[in-house]
């Protein structure tokens, strides 16, 4: 007869082992802590230890959210401050109000996410006008720390937006923004520009395996627009002679003239749109010209697509990367054209659609991509 199993070591509270002699086997159970109820679990071991570990996971959040609603109704009462959890739930319920009514974009809703459960979860229980700039300081250094500074940019940003959104509400007295008094991230970028023999190269390349990367990169050489911009362009958006570019990223609109016309490779906008037209009908000016295993003929070709054939043609241009850099990327299309336009003596910063001049100087170094020429 074999010995009855020892369970009586189980680490997770509320799990329990019930052995059957009848049929030598362990069942488990788990104990609601609250109603003091038994719940059948089965005979699989490592199941019963996930789902119970699981119901205490979740029992703790439900009882901290109960004492988090009985502090801040007795502090509302008191006339003093809410805790960050309950105001960063009003928070969330605005940035819903603000993307239902256009004032901010998909993207930006989901970039304030990470920032806003980061906050959540580690000053959750304190009142709201007691968190100090050294609370804010540990959690950017973590970032930066970890050579994420563009990261570290980004939850700054949207816990200064935060005590903002406070500020307006009054949950803490005028001025107050810790965030704000913490330092600015910097975030050295390391990409390296492309040169024109090198995005020559690289189009050669793109063009041969796909007549759409082709277009694509040829459409960001001659518009200057961004990726996510380029893989959105429609044949509806051409009318009075123009190209209508609604960016993406900032809602400023651009439109374009056919007859825009890069020197540097002698392309001009109405050239490209020519090239785009296939007999298969489709409203992208960059879209599929064959049926694959993940798309129709004609469909959308997406930025990520975009952004990976990018870089595949790109390694096999076997272009020299320069030391402390990065490889180039889909976006440094835009800088080159920036560079090539400015030399052709058109306005950039409009056709980039920057709302600042300061914007598209950014884009006008080449990060020491060229010589400079000592004039005697």
């Amino acid at each position: 007869m074999a010995a009855r199993p020892r369970k009586n070591n189980v680490s997770v509270p509320n799990l329990y082992p019930l052995y059957s002699r009848k049929v030598n086997k362990v069942y488990w159970r788990y104990k609601h802590p609250i109603t003091g109820k038994f719940h059948a679990l089965g005979t699989d071991e490592a199941e019963a230890v996930a789902i119970a570990t699981e119901a205490n996971k979740r029992l703790a959040e439900q009882r901290t959210r109960q004492i988090l609603a009985i502090s801040d109704r007795i502090a509302t009462s008191k006339g003093k401050a809410i805790t960050v959890s309950t105001w960063l739930d009003r928070y969330w319920k605005i940035q819903e109000e603000r993307l239902a009514t256009g004032d901010i974009k998909l993207n930006t809703f989901k970039q304030k996410n990470k920032p806003v459960s980061l906050l959540r979860e580690r000053v959750g229980m304190k009142l709201l006008p007691s968190v100090d700039v050294r609370d804010i300081a540990q959690l950017l250094d973590e970032y930066v720390a970890a050579g994420q500074p563009r990261m570290a940019q980004v939850v700054r940003t949207v816990l200064v937006d935060i005590f903002k959104e406070a500020q307006h509400a009054g949950e803490v007295p005028p001025g107050y923004d810790p965030a704000s008094a913490t330092k600015k991230p910097r975030r050295k970028i390391t990409r390296q520009r492309l040169s024109l023999e090198e995005w020559q190269r690289i189009f050669d390349i793109a063009d041969s395996n796909h007549q759409y990367m082709g277009n694509a990169m040829l459409l960001a050489l001659v518009t200057g627009q961004r990726l996510g911009d380029i893989s959105n362009m429609k044949f509806s958006d051409v009318w009075d002679d123009h190209l209508h570019v609604l960016q993406e990223k900032t809602g400023s609109k651009i439109a374009i003239p056919l007859s825009l016309r890069l020197n540097a490779i002698n392309w001009s906008l109405r050239d490209i749109i020519s090239r785009c037209r296939d007999y298969a009908v489709s409203p992208y000016l960059v879209h599929f010209f064959r049926a694959t295993s993940q798309a129709e003929r004609g469909s959308q070709v997406r930025s990520n697509t975009l952004t990976t054939n990018f870089s595949k043609a790109r390694d096999k241009a076997e272009i020299p990367l320069e030391e402390g850099k990065t490889p180039s990327t889909f976006h440094e299309q835009r800088s080159l054209a920036e560079r090539l336009y400015k030399a052709q003596g058109v306005n950039t910063k409009e056709l980039l659609g920057h709302r600042s001049q300061q914007q598209t100087d950014g884009y006008h170094d080449d990060r020491g991509k060229d010589w400079t020429t000592i004039a005697i």
